[in-house]
């Protein structure tokens, strides 16, 4: 037997967004920094390690389901652990619901998670996450610093900048859950960037709970238009791409930074989640949707061919045929690439949990259908008018099944994709390589592209 044999077996399952998953990764670097080894079949583990969504119930159900698909997924008497986001938010509630989860633990845990998963291993361990309430939050440098160990091979990664938030919008308890926000500092950032792509990664995507407000806790309110500048030098970095950003904070310095920087991809992840002025001042948000085509104006006159994905909670308490009515005719006008459209999920803890107008689960699902309709028939409208672009493509698969990419208005997982017919005769590209091709038809949402 060798020496690797006989560490304990760790696999690791992540829900949720991709702050999670570099969570995920970062806890497995430091799981095996720590004498275990880190696999990718969960049935040879000793641990299966669960990384939860706690934001919305559709969420919370999702990881309830798999913590317990996780048990009996193992080498016969492997231990089941949970952790992230709703592990911190309902520890205790989660240990005495869930028998067939062995620990709990929350993000104070991370910095000596070794230690925890041996006691896991021995029977020993009994502390569970301490909720949305700690007494000590572990600091950003303890969470995201150290190792990182990648769990998905590929040419794209997500990096996370900062995590948290200050931002009180009524209808998020991501403040309770994550603390307040706390940036990594840049030299950390660009050395995993460089790591990153050591490791066969061509695109990063720059992920926090808001990416605008990266720096303004430690007095550096520009300072993501210095972070990008620094990624600019990262050899070997084809793209970089940011996510996340919030109307309210964005200034026309970023604007012309994500424009002009050589390695960022014209991608605008904006988060309006309405276009009624009204209701947004509800939901603890600022604008309305002239505001927002004011700034999808600005964007598209630095960078005309930018891609921009947006968001919309559709049910929010108080909300009322006309605010739904102002969201549609936003979004017909915002003509925007992909549309992220979810059903409002009344949280506890929350300022809209308390809030009065709350809408009739058929109400709300009703309308979360009907602007899902609409979402469906103007991003493929968006996407056939880009018939005839020269679009620059990084190839993520290349099988019997063709050529496979994502162009630069193109976020991972969820945008599209885009599929290149290949001249006859010529080799084929290879994984992580950049294509340029012109846009000839649409598959719905996916683009066909003739290199």
């Amino acid at each position: 037997m060798t020496k690797s044999e006989t560490k304990p077996r760790a696999f690791f399952t992540t829900l949720g967004c991709a702050r999670n998953e570099t969570d995920s990764e970062h806890l497995a670097g430091r799981v095996a920094a720590d004498g275990f080894t880190v696999t990718n079949d969960p049935k040879t583990a000793d641990l299966i390690i669960v990384n939860t969504c706690g934001f919305i119930e559709p969420a919370k159900k999702d990881s309830i389901d798999a913590l317990l698909a996780a048990s009996g997924s193992g080498k016969p008497g492997a231990k089941v652990v949970a952790v992230g986001c709703l592990a911190q938010r309902y520890g205790a509630e989660l240990d005495e619901a869930l028998p067939e989860v062995d620990a709990v633990l929350g993000f104070d845990a991370y910095p000596a998670i070794g230690d925890h998963l041996r006691e896991v291993l021995t029977g020993e361990h009994t502390q569970t996450s301490p909720g949305s309430t700690p007494v000590r939050r572990a600091t950003t440098a303890e969470v995201d610093a150290g190792p990182r160990h990648r769990l998905e091979t590929g040419p794209y990664a997500p990096l996370k900048i900062a995590s948290g938030c200050d931002r009180r919008c009524a209808f998020c308890a991501i403040p309770a859950i994550r603390g307040p926000y706390r940036s990594r500092p840049a030299a950390d950032i660009v050395a995993e960037a460089h790591w990153l792509v050591s490791q066969g990664a061509r695109e990063v995507m720059l992920v926090s709970e808001n990416s605008t407000s990266y720096g303004k806790d430690f007095g550096q309110p520009q300072a993501l238009e210095s972070l990008l500048g620094a990624l600019a030098g990262v050899e070997g970095l084809d793209w970089v791409r940011v996510s996340y950003l919030q109307p309210a904070e964005i200034r026309p310095s970023l604007l012309e930074t994500m424009a002009s920087t050589r390695n960022v991809v014209p991608y605008f992840d904006l988060s309006f989640q309405h276009a009624s002025g009204p209701l947004l001042r509800r939901m603890r948000r600022f604008g309305d949707g002239e505001a927002f085509l004011g700034l999808l104006r600005q964007v598209r006159q630095l960078s005309p061919q930018a891609g921009v994905r947006c968001s919309a909670i559709v049910g929010f308490p108080g909300e009322t045929d006309d605010d739904l009515a102002a969201l549609h005719a936003f979004l017909e006008a915002a003509r925007a690439d992909a549309i992220g459209v979810f059903a409002y999920s009344d949280e506890e803890g929350t300022l809209a949990h308390k809030l009065d107008g709350h809408l009739a689960d058929d109400v709300i699902a009703a309308r979360y259908s009907a602007t899902l309709d609409l979402t469906t028939w103007l991003t493929e409208a968006r996407a056939a008018e880009r018939i005839g672009e020269q679009i620059q493509v990084l190839i993520e698969a290349v099988d019997e099944d063709g050529v496979v990419g994502r162009a630069a208005q193109q976020g991972p997982e969820v945008d599209g994709v885009t599929t290149l017919t290949w001249p006859d005769g010529t080799a084929l590209p290879k994984i992580g390589d950049m294509v340029w091709a012109r846009v000839t038809a649409t598959e719905g949402v996916d683009l066909i592209a003739k290199a």
